[in-house]
């Protein structure tokens, strides 16, 4: 794998779930690995489909300095940086199509997934298996501007324009930080706008249609495995 050249960029922008995260945590190493990408001056970042309650402990526990986007974009916390928690929508209208669609598909349940209690900007749904009908259901409804994203852990409806380049634009532009300085790490579809908003991209899976042509990179290994891979080799490529 052909590797970015570390003088040109300044912060790195992780995906959570299959990117950092697995069913069974953190990998040994990662921990270890991410700290040393801040002592070697590169500030890191998450962007997740989680909410921020969700994800906020997570950048605690790898003790980062960077901003948190979460809601895939909805949700910009950058406490680091001085700036307050920003809601870039509000997710009352995907919750109304949730409801909508429990009357159209089976077993569909409108309440969705658990942390559904703590988000502000769109609606997550727990019937991944379902992302062709749901997506069909809401183009042909009085909810078709809505954003059908499927990401493994679950289906997100989200407003249109909401994602997690919007969502991270937004707080490179507290900092004053150009997206072409950003290395942008991900594994699924939710991930693919902010691989072309960004000066490069890693994929780390190929489960997704799309996200390995997004990226400038696909690690050989994959998942969390992949994420270990990159931060090896591009960390050796700074000694």
């Amino acid at each position: 794998m052909a590797l970015p050249d570390p003088t040109q960029f300044e912060m790195m922008v992780f995906d959570v779930d299959g990117t950092l995260l697995d069913a069974e945590g953190y990998h040994p190493d990662l921990v270890s690995l991410i700290r040393r990408v801040e002592e070697a001056g590169i500030v890191v970042s998450l962007a997740s489909g989680r909410t921020l309650p969700n994800v906020t402990p997570i950048q605690q526990s790898l003790a980062v300095s960077g901003f948190v986007v979460g809601e895939n974009g909805g949700m910009v916390w950058d406490t680091h940086a001085g700036f307050p928690i920003r809601a870039l929508a509000d997710g009352a209208r995907a919750r109304e199509a949730a409801n909508w669609l429990a009357t159209q598909i089976d077993g569909l349940d409108p309440a969705g997934i658990e942390s559904n209690r703590w988000r502000e900007t769109e609606w997550c749904l727990k019937e991944v298996g379902d992302f062709e009908a749901i997506r069909d259901a809401i183009a042909a409804s009085q909810y078709s501007e809505l954003t059908v994203v499927p990401t493994g852990f679950a289906i997100h409806l989200t407003t249109p324009g909401l994602d997690k380049a919007s969502g991270v634009a937004f707080a490179l532009e507290q900092r004053g930080i150009d997206p072409a300085r950003v290395i942008a790490v991900g594994d699924a579809a939710n991930d693919i706008p902010m691989f072309e908003m960004c000066g490069h991209a890693i994929a780390v899976n190929t489960t997704h249609e799309g996200v390995a042509e997004a990226a400038d990179h696909l690690t050989d290994a994959r998942g969390t495995a992949g994420t270990i891979e990159f931060l090896n080799q591009f960390l050796n490529s700074i000694n």
